[in-house]
């Protein structure tokens, strides 16, 4: 079976992850994730791009590109959030929003995120997540409507 662009994207993540024997190390990645991820600009921080059921401030932005894949942006206030952040646009970014609704989240599990990571955290990640798949929901409905 082939796997497509978001599961080699999950598969490279939790090999990353894999390395790291404790969850010390692995926090610490995450935030050395937040910090080399971009920043958004002050004018792209708006209250519409904001994820809803975050305790942190988070943004995320989306458009459609010519070749009908997604490219996401997004930053937050707090770096091990951004880091988060940054893993799902990693894996969902430059995707078509078939391969995003079709694609398993598992591998948040087989990373330990929900479950070491806070309450509060794991369901700002799934916020973010939840996020993601309704941009991808509304532009498949959109790219369907202009057919």
């Amino acid at each position: 079976m082939i796997m497509n662009r978001i599961e080699q994207r999950q598969n490279k993540i939790v090999d990353e992850f894999a390395s790291f024997t404790n969850w010390e190390d692995r926090y610490k990645r995450i935030i050395e994730r937040g910090k080399n991820s971009p920043d958004l600009t002050d004018a792209e921080k708006t209250e519409d791009a904001k994820v809803r059921g975050c305790q942190s401030q988070v943004w995320l932005h989306a458009k459609v590109l010519p070749n009908g894949e997604i490219q996401f942006t997004g930053d937050s206030d707090a770096m091990i959030v951004k880091g988060l952040v940054s893993i799902l646009i990693e894996v969902y970014t430059n995707t078509t929003p078939d391969e995003i609704l079709n694609a398993s989240p598992e591998f948040l599990k087989k990373l330990g995120f929900d479950t070491q990571l806070s309450p509060s955290r794991a369901n700002g990640l799934y916020a973010m997540l939840k996020q993601i798949l309704y941009y991808a929901t509304a532009f498949k409905a959109l790219a369907n409507m202009k057919r």
